[in-house]
C-alpha cells in the first residue's frame, strides 16, 4: 500500500491545503476518488483513514484533503486552531480549493503510472456533497459523483433575523458540540452567497449533470433533512437515490473512530459507493 500523508500544496488566498493520497502500486492505471469533507470536517475525521485504504484495496487512487480555510493547521490537521480562517471561508474558496486539488491530481498523473488523470470521481459528504455537485456541473474533468448526506441548498439556509444580526455584528458563531468551540462565520460568507446565487444553486447544478450520480442519504439524518436528497434526485435526471433506513448524518461513525471494523451502516455505504464507482455505465448520458 502506497500512502503519502499531509502533503502540502498552495490553496486559496495563500493558505495551504493538506492532503493524503493512498493506493496500491501496480503498473495499471487506476481511477481517482477525491473525497470532499463537510462543514466542521477534516480529512482525518472518524474512519476516513481506514476508508481510504478500503478504496485503495478496491483499485482506486484515493485522495482526501483539508480545505485551505477549514480551520485546521498544518501542525494540527485534525484540530480547529485557526478560527480566523474558518470565519473567512466561503463556498467559492472551497470550489477553488477543489479545482486546485483536481489539477494537482492531473499533474501528478503525468509522472505516476498508477494514476488515470482522465478518470476523476468526486465523493462528497454533507456540505462537501453540495460543493462536489457544483464542481461536477461546471468541470468536464469529473466523470462520476457520489454524495453522502449532501445538502441540497446553499442559498436559503439562514433566517432573516440571523442575517440582520450577522450584518450588524459582522459575525455569527456556530457551536461545535464535539470540541465545545464557538466557531465564527464572518458576514462575507453571506455576501458571497448573495453575489453568486446562480453559481451556488445546487439544484440547478444537479439538473445540468450528465454523468453518473449516486445520492446516499439516511432517513434519520439529524443534520441534513432526507428531503434534501429527494429534491436532489428529482432535480437530476441521471441520478440514483440510495435510501439508508434509520441512518444518521455520519452513518453510525463517530470521531474519534476507535473500532477495528466499520459499523454495518457505514460499511454498506462504503461498499455501495465502491460498487457504483466500479460500474461500467454503457448507456449514453445526454
Amino acid at each position: 500500500m502506497k500512502m503519502e500523508t499531509n502533503l502540502v500544496i498552495a490553496g486559496s488566498h495563500d493558505k495551504p491545503i493538506s492532503l493524503d493520497i493512498v493506493y496500491k502500486s501496480s503498473p495499471s492505471l487506476k481511477p481517482v476518488v477525491i473525497f470532499v469533507h463537510g462543514f466542521k470536517g477534516f480529512k482525518d475525521w472518524g474512519h476516513f483513514n481506514q476508508m481510504a485504504q478500503t478504496f485503495a484495496n478496491a483499485g482506486f487512487i484515493f485522495v482526501k484533503f483539508n480545505f485551505s480555510h477549514n480551520g485546521t493547521t498544518l501542525q494540527n490537521p485534525s484540530e480547529f486552531e485557526d478560527l480566523d480562517s474558518f470565519g473567512k471561508n466561503n463556498y467559492l474558496i472551497e470550489l477553488n480549493d477543489l479545482d486546485i486539488v483536481i489539477s494537482w491530481v492531473q499533474n501528478l498523473a503525468k509522472s505516476n503510472q498508477n494514476i488515470n488523470g482522465q478518470q476523476i470521481y468526486l465523493l462528497g459528504h454533507s456540505r462537501g456533497g453540495g460543493i462536489s455537485i457544483l464542481k461536477a456541473a461546471e468541470d468536464k474533468r469529473i466523470s462520476k459523483i457520489v454524495t453522502w448526506a449532501s445538502v441540497g441548498d446553499f442559498l436559503n439556509r439562514y433566517k432573516d433575523k440571523t442575517i440582520s444580526e450577522w450584518k450588524t455584528k459582522g459575525v455569527i458563531y456556530v457551536f461545535n458540540a464535539r470540541t465545545k468551540q464557538n466557531m465564527p462565520l464572518y458576514y462575507q460568507f453571506y455576501e458571497v452567497i448573495q453575489n453568486n446565487k446562480e453559481r451556488l444553486n445546487i439544484k440547478k447544478a444537479a439538473k445540468k449533470l450528465s454523468i453518473p450520480f449516486l445520492i446516499i442519504h439516511g432517513t434519520a439524518d439529524e443534520a441534513v433533512s432526507f428531503h434534501d436528497a429527494e429534491e436532489l434526485h428529482q432535480s437530476s435526471k441521471h441520478s440514483e437515490l440510495l435510501v439508508i433506513e434509520g441512518a444518521g448524518h455520519t452513518f453510525e461513525v463517530k470521531h474519534p473512530f476507535l473500532d477495528t471494523v466499520f459499523p454495518e451502516i457505514g460499511k454498506k455505504v462504503i461498499n455501495d459507493t465502491v460498487m457504483f464507482f466500479n460500474r461500467n455505465f454503457v448507456e449514453t448520458l445526454e
